[in-house]
């Protein structure tokens, strides 16, 4: 295990932003559907894990390797159950943190310990893991349930997990529990990472409009100079580690009195989010399920002129695919396919809209009678079918 250095929290968020990013841009970018790509980060993260678990001391490369895959797997964990399966937010984020708790629990009785400076036995090392991939899957509910209650940007959103980041490190320096500190903060870098890739990938206007794939690279190349920094200089290696002061011994009365902080700061959050849902927005679930006004019908041509032909043929083609695995009846990959079209349209909304804000307007209203019809809680193939001939006729392809 690294020492938990400041370096250990920056590559920590710089692995939780891949998570987000180079989950969408795989699924994406490849086409192999939601389900199938979630399937392939579980046998790498299984190799992966395989290779950490087989070294005897600390390797940043492995380690580092390590919760990079388990970032991705388990963002996909989360967007499986919500996307493919209809699994509202607040249920995800909720039966994480049971399991997250159960984790724990088993983890503290069998060992009597949750430090990380004392995993120093495979028991520990896979209890570890499995809190850290729960964590990340958690991370990644209550991040987007936040974003769902409050309507907040991207941007705006980053600034609450950072807030209650920094409420925990005045908690520890005050005297806090260290353990409990480690672990909430842990939690909290994994929307905190999220937020702050949907904002540099978000069209602009949301975000900085680079895309998911330019953030992956440039969080990818990050880490990378940080794992090569710490390979080096081995500022990380516990062992490598001279203690300059005595360790500050934990006064049990101070910690108690922490507890309480700590509650202060979580009913305030509560407090916050309750606040921001009662404002006025537009939910994503809502966003998703009303169509976006248009002045009027366009035909094919009118709709789809002002774009790059290339672009409509990778929409048309992901349509008609969608509306194949629906009369196939093979509705899972019909709503993890869909995710697809979703993810295209709305990296794309930045080249697109500017072109033909009519056409665009036109198109995106008809892509969110798709969205509604193919994630229905019970899906009717007729009204499934429907929405995508239209949305494939208006993209001139054959119905």
């Amino acid at each position: 295990m690294p020492e938990v250095t400041i370096w250990f929290w920056v590559i920590k968020i710089l692995c939780t932003t891949v998570g987000e990013s180079f989950a969408d841009w795989i699924n994406m970018n490849l086409g192999v559907g939601l389900f199938n790509t979630a399937l392939i980060f579980t046998s790498t993260l299984a190799a992966v894990l395989a290779w950490q678990l087989s070294t005897s001391r600390y390797v940043p490369s492995v380690y580092w390797l390590t919760v990079v895959v388990v970032s991705v797997t388990g963002t996909l964990y989360t967007d499986l159950l919500t996307d493919s399966q209809g699994v509202p937010l607040a249920l995800s984020s909720g039966v994480f943190a049971g399991v997250l708790a159960l984790v724990f629990g088993v983890w503290y009785v069998r060992e009597g310990t949750l430090s990380v400076h004392s995993i120093t036995t495979r028991p520990r090392e896979l209890f570890y893991w499995l809190a850290v991939l729960v964590t990340f899957a958690l991370g990644t509910a209550t991040g987007d349930w936040t974003l769902e209650l409050t309507g907040w940007t991207a941007g705006v959103s980053v600034l609450l997990p950072l807030g209650l980041i920094a409420a925990i490190v005045v908690g520890r320096r005050l005297g806090a529990n260290a353990v409990l500190s480690f672990w909430l903060a842990y939690v909290l870098t994994r929307p905190l990472g999220a937020n702050l890739g949907d904002w540099l990938g978000s069209p602009s206007g949301d975000g900085l409009g680079l895309g998911t794939a330019l953030t992956s690279v440039i969080f990818l190349v990050a880490i990378l100079a940080t794992v090569v920094y710490l390979t080096l200089s081995r500022s990380d290696v516990i062992e490598a580690q001279e203690p300059a002061h005595a360790p500050r011994t934990p006064s049990p009365a101070r910690e108690r009195g922490m507890l309480a902080y700590y509650a202060f700061v979580a009913v305030a959050a509560a407090a916050l989010l309750a606040w921001a849902n009662h404002q006025p927005h537009a939910a994503a679930s809502e966003e998703a399920d009303t169509p976006a006004a248009v002045a009027g019908h366009l035909t094919p041509q009118e709709a789809t002129a002002p774009f790059p032909p290339a672009d409509i043929a990778k929409f048309r083609t992901i349509t008609a695919d969608i509306l194949a695995k629906v009369d196939s009846g093979d509705q899972r990959a019909a709503t993890s396919r869909v995710t697809d079209l979703e993810t295209a349209w709305d990296d794309d909304q930045s080249t697109l809209e500017p072109k033909s804000e009519e056409g665009w307007d036109f198109l995106d209203g008809q892509i969110d009678q798709v969205l509604k019809a193919v994630r229905a809680p019970h899906p009717d193939q007729a009204t499934e079918a429907d929405a995508l001939k239209t949305l494939l006729t208006s993209l001139g392809g054959a119905a």
